[in-house]
């Protein structure tokens, strides 16, 4: 395993909790990714009355029983949110007292038919919720599990007088968090409200890095500049200046062809052919964390179906220090693996 930016033993995400074996974002798949993951990963939004809950996005009709509750016909609707025009039901129209209401589902039934067993069993949990178990859980097992929540649509959500930043600065400083050294990391898509954020904590944070497009606090300003333009030298040098780590798509390290196979230094060579955005990040100052790793074929490149485990192995070698993933079980096997192998403590 090469080396990481601090050499130490590269974190495991719990990508949305232990998803791909509970429904996401709720309490049981947190719990569950506990035993494997170092930090697990709350999406953060916003309620009606300004309650922070775990939800990929602020629509919510995919993830949870809404369509099902006549009472709450009413509120469906039509939003654009960054750019897009979305249909259903969103987590800003209704009280927290309303949304406990609702119970989760499996989000891709198609791919985990066996996670819909849970559907209709658990709850949309608040931010609160997650930090009392996390804590619960950390003096369980005696091991310190971190957070590493993801500010949704921060620029919608200010439009609309609900912006998320403040409530999870409050939140996270009155549960003890603090200092650069907390097991927390505050993410996001955009690059504005990550700059702000840097001069009101020291906990922190990271930038988060699409293979494609242009953060939509940039599309707003008018600022030419993409996701491709802040992975270049002069890109990451300005990230270093508010953040700790850049949490990127996994194309921007190694690329996939147009066929879904990773590419390749020449056609009878089985090494894959890297970016050095590893080394780049690291020159920089920057930590990498990688999402996100999945175990199911759907997701794999051609090179590792029905081998997840080997797609680890590639990331982990390459010096990532961190990875988001579905199964943090499979992560961890893969990173005690690799630490046995190499003779790392």
């Amino acid at each position: 395993m090469s080396r990481t930016l601090q050499n130490v033993s590269p974190i495991i995400i719990a990508h949305r909790g232990a998803s791909g074996y509970r429904p996401e974002h709720t309490l049981a798949a947190y719990e569950l990714a506990i035993l494997g993951a170092d930090y697990i990963e709350p999406d953060l939004v916003s309620t009606k009355d300004g309650v922070l809950i775990a939800r990929h996005e602020n629509e919510i009709s995919e993830t949870t029983d809404v369509a099902s509750h006549p009472e709450f016909a009413h509120l469906q609707t039509t939003k654009i949110i960054d750019g897009e025009t979305k249909a259903g039901w969103f987590t800003e129209d209704f009280t927290l007292r309303e949304l406990k209401t609702l119970r989760a589902k499996e989000r891709i039934p198609q791919l985990r038919f066996q996670n819909t067993a849970y559907d209709g069993l658990l709850e949309i949990p608040t931010l609160q919720e997650i930090i009392d178990l996390v804590k619960v859980k950390s003096s369980e097992i005696n091991r310190e599990i971190g957070i590493y929540p993801e500010i949704k649509h921060p620029t919608y959500f200010q439009s609309i007088g609900l912006a998320l930043e403040a409530p999870l600065l409050a939140t996270l400083t009155a549960n003890g968090y603090k200092g650069a050294n907390a097991p927390v990391f505050i993410q996001s898509f955009e690059v504005s409200n990550l700059q702000d954020l840097s001069t009101k904590t020291d906990l922190p944070l990271v930038q988060l890095l699409n293979d494609s497009g242009r953060p939509y606090d940039f599309v707003i300003s008018g600022c030419e500049l993409t996701y491709a333009d802040l992975v270049t030298g002069s890109g990451l040098a300005e990230i270093a200046k508010y953040a700790k780590a850049i949490g990127i798509h996994k194309n921007l390290l190694v690329p996939r062809d147009s066929n879904g196979k990773l590419r390749r230094r020449k056609a009878a060579c089985l090494q894959t052919s890297p970016t050095s955005l590893v080394t780049d990040a690291h020159a920089a100052g920057l930590m990498v964390h990688v999402w996100t790793f999945r175990n199911e074929d759907y997701f794999l490149p051609l090179d590792f179906q029905g081998n997840p485990q080997g797609e680890y192995e590639l990331f982990f070698n390459l010096g990532v220090d961190g990875v988001f993933s579905d199964y943090p079980d499979t992560a961890f096997a893969v990173k005690e693996k690799l630490q046995f192998k190499l003779g790392s403590p």
